[in-house]
């Protein structure tokens, strides 16, 4: 996979972006900039959400890193379906107001890229993991010589209607390294061996790279 480089702005908005400051412009040339202020007030908020900053990679060779900024709303042991096996899954939940660039948790390869269609309810009941128009990646890790599986499993959500990924199978990922996106509000399912170590809980904010979600 080519790497793709955080512009802080992600390339997906572009469009929108270029849209909202068009109006806006519009508005303040034909009828003066007071009523000019709704527009200016949607560029603002089409900036906030389409930002995709850079983020420090931790150094620790054991971290599942967050593949996405929002708050964690469930960690159980389940099935996952993606990989066949019984797992740990943590959910990450992301509103209008997060970052969403999706981020690799692990090194690793693509081992299988898996797209499903479905509904579009919130994203934040438990329904929308099995649910819910869905794309699974599936990574092969290596930690210290030991092999794991990892599934990153992007769910859309009520108001998120496209879900974007950008990897294939046998392609090489890095940690933080950006692999997808989700367009407003949605859900990252994390599946983890079951012998990993959670470094978050219930009701924590997490953000995209920068948050251990767990320990291999």
């Amino acid at each position: 996979m080519k790497h793709y480089p955080h512009p802080i702005l992600a390339r997906e908005g572009w469009p929108f972006i270029g849209l909202a400051l068009v109006l806006s412009l519009l508005s303040t040339l034909f009828w003066g900039c007071v009523a000019a202020i709704p527009f200016y007030i949607v560029l603002v908020f089409v900036v906030q959400f389409f930002r995709d900053p850079p983020r420090a990679v931790p150094e620790q060779a054991n971290a599942v890193l967050s593949p996405a900024d929002g708050r964690i709303v469930k960690i159980e042991k389940v099935r996952d379906p993606y990989a066949d096996r019984d797992a740990l899954l943590i959910s990450v939940f992301m509103n209008v107001f997060n970052v969403h660039s999706n981020r690799a948790s692990v090194d690793g390869v693509v081992r299988a890229v898996q797209y499903f269609p479905g509904l579009f309810v919130n994203a934040d009941l438990d329904k929308a993991s099995s649910e819910n128009e869905r794309n699974a990646v599936v990574i092969d890790a290596t930690v210290n010589g030991q092999s794991h599986v990892v599934t990153l499993v992007q769910v859309a959500g009520l108001i998120a209607r496209r879900i974007l990924c950008y990897v294939h199978p046998a392609d090489v990922l890095s940690k933080g390294e950006r692999y997808g996106f989700i367009r407003f509000g949605s859900r990252v399912d994390v599946y983890l061996p079951l012998s990993a170590i959670p470094q978050v809980a219930p009701g924590d904010k997490v953000s995209a790279t920068s948050t251990v979600l767990a320990t291999l």
